[in-house]
């Protein structure tokens, strides 16, 4: 069999992992390129095969880095099963109709601006899209076997990271391949900690933070602090967020940090619609986390739940201290933006940042110390606090990932690192050598291998 690495390879964006067995094509992840523009560009080129000759496409999960291509895949041609566990169909649902009304949205004021490159400024794909991809979604059952032909199934087993994610295992050509997708950190607030697998001829592995061990840092001290410090000194914290999990676990240790009387009454605001249906997912889902019914409702309560833009109007001139909770995570788009036109100027402003930010992204350029940030075409000075908790990070850092390796009964012929930027993924490959001996590689975007 031939495996193909079309994206994710060099990279932590864009994941999407070709097999081809015996006529059949199956593809893992159908992630969206984000980031720095010529990754980005990538989204708009074609796959070196046609989509109407892949039978499966296998999502691991729901973060748009691994379905955000789904749309143009659909269209052009892709009309297969696409399979995945139920909360990752009610996530990439989510994540891809929010995707397509920001491209939309964005396209239609780079048009109107006059500040697009292009003559006619196209979203990547539109919500009409989106709608022709969900009656291809299957729900599978973890742990429980998928056979999509004679000879090949796969497994689904609980990856952490986000509600849904899963590591996947095909079974074919009587060899076991098996994909991590994301893997979670084995102490994480709200997500259980990631099933190992027990067999592998061949392993892709995620390497996001092959190079990093996430600090012993307090987090919830962190946080106190940094709002304590933000309400004294009459400032606003922006919490750029994913809506999806990164949301829900500041709600949940805010909430904490209030009930334990460590933080002051002011306002506190979650400000993504996507977020606030997470947390009807979350209800939905209580198999896949740590979260009482109770918890959930109490945590609820303690935040302001926007969702109508005029209220964030409403919220971005409110001149109170207060804290905000705001997608897009790295930035890219989305209210965050709002909020920081108006308080990225203002040194009582603190940003917090608490997941991985991609090359290219604005939130690696605050990290990086930039002077100033270009939004809707224009630019702006940074005089804001720029601050990061690393220990928020939903992907296991590099002890979590070789951990991930140690329950393995048989030594793969393999170990493929995907979805990491060269420097971490070559530092996990040693570590990995050194530690079990296992023989690694580190594909490149386009490279071919045959099993």
């Amino acid at each position: 069999m031939n495996v193909t690495f079309l994206g994710g390879a060099g990279t932590v964006t864009g994941s999407k992992t070709l097999v081809e067995s015996n006529g059949i094509r199956i593809l893992i992840d159908c992630g969206q390129f984000q980031g720095i523009k010529p990754l980005r560009e990538l989204n708009w080129q074609p796959l070196p095969i046609l989509p109407s000759t892949i039978d499966f496409v296998l999502l691991t999960h729901g973060h748009l880095d691994h379905c955000g291509w789904l749309p143009r895949l659909v269209n052009q041609g892709f009309t297969g099963k696409i399979y995945c566990t139920s909360p990752t169909k009610d996530i990439a649902k989510l994540i891809l109709r929010d995707s397509a009304k920001i491209q939309e949205e964005e396209a239609k004021q780079a048009n109107e601006g006059k500040y697009s490159k292009h003559e006619i400024a196209e979203p990547l794909y539109t919500v009409e899209q989106v709608e022709k991809v969900l009656p291809l979604f299957r729900v599978v059952q973890p742990n429980e076997e998928v056979v999509l032909d004679a000879e090949i199934s796969a497994v689904f087993t609980n990856a952490g990271h986000i509600l849904g994610a899963c590591s996947v295992t095909l079974q074919l050509e009587h060899k076991t391949l098996v994909f991590s997708g994301d893997i979670g950190r084995d102490d994480d607030v709200l997500m259980f900690a990631p099933t190992k697998p027990k067999k592998a001829d061949y392993v892709f592995l995620e390497s996001t933070y092959g190079n990093r061990i996430h600090p012993e840092e307090d987090v919830k001290l962190l946080l106190e602090t940094y709002i304590n410090n933000a309400f004294h000194s009459g400032g606003t914290v922006i919490i750029p967020s994913f809506a999806v999990e990164r949301a829900q676990t500041i709600m949940y240790l805010i909430w904490q940090l209030k009930k334990e009387d460590r933080i002051p009454n002011m306002p506190y605001i979650i400000d993504t619609p996507m977020g606030i249906s997470m947390l009807t997912i979350f209800e939905n889902n209580k198999k896949w986390h740590k979260l009482s019914t109770e918890e959930c409702e109490a945590m609820c309560n303690q935040f302001s739940l926007i969702s109508d833009y005029q209220e964030t109007i409403n919220a971005i001139f409110d001149k109170r201290p207060k804290v905000v909770i705001a997608a897009s995570g790295m930035i890219t788009g989305g209210r965050v933006l709002s909020y920081l036109e108006r308080y990225i100027g203002l040194p009582e402003t603190t940003v917090i940042i608490v997941g991985y930010q991609a090359e290219g992204t604005r939130g690696r350029k605050l990290l990086d110390g930039a002077n100033d940030i270009k939004i809707r075409g224009k630019y702006y000075e940074v005089q804001a606090k720029i601050v990061e908790i690393e220990g928020l990070s939903a992907h296991g850092d590099q002890s979590d990932l070789l951990n991930w390796l140690s329950a393995l009964e048989n030594k793969p012929k393999k170990v493929f690192l995907v979805h990491g930027e060269n420097q971490p993924a070559d530092e996990l490959r040693i570590k990995i050598q050194e530690k079990y001996g296992y023989d690694c590689a580190v594909p490149m975007m386009g490279q071919t291998f045959e099993l």
